[in-house]
């Protein structure tokens, strides 16, 4: 499976759009993680346990939008696009959302 944020594939012709996939996960952080990441904004540097927590969020929806592609049929996504959202009492959403299409090399 081809995945990019571009709307067209160098060396590749899109044949047939098969609609829009998207995949969504919430996530929430822990008060351990909350207390050490304050520390880290206090002393400065980066908060790698929420960066860790994102990737994970950003890889379950990828993910989760792959396999609704390719129960499509598709063997491509294009026009991928991430999207972070905060919602109450440090819950964290993130959404993927591209168009699956079918492709050929030229």
């Amino acid at each position: 499976m081809i995945i990019t944020t571009t709307n067209n594939l160098e060396g590749h012709k899109i044949e047939s759009y098969l609609g829009i996939v998207s995949g969504e996960t919430i996530i929430g952080a822990n008060v351990f993680k909350d207390f050490f990441a304050s520390i880290t904004d206090i002393v400065g540097g980066r908060s790698s346990s929420y960066e860790r927590v994102l990737r994970e969020a950003k890889a379950t929806a990828m993910s989760e939008m792959e396999m609704q592609a390719r129960a499509f049929g598709a063997n491509a996504i294009v026009g991928i696009d991430l999207d972070y959202e905060t919602i109450r009492d440090g819950m964290l959403m993130v959404t993927a959302s591209g168009t699956a299409v079918k492709v050929n090399k030229l």
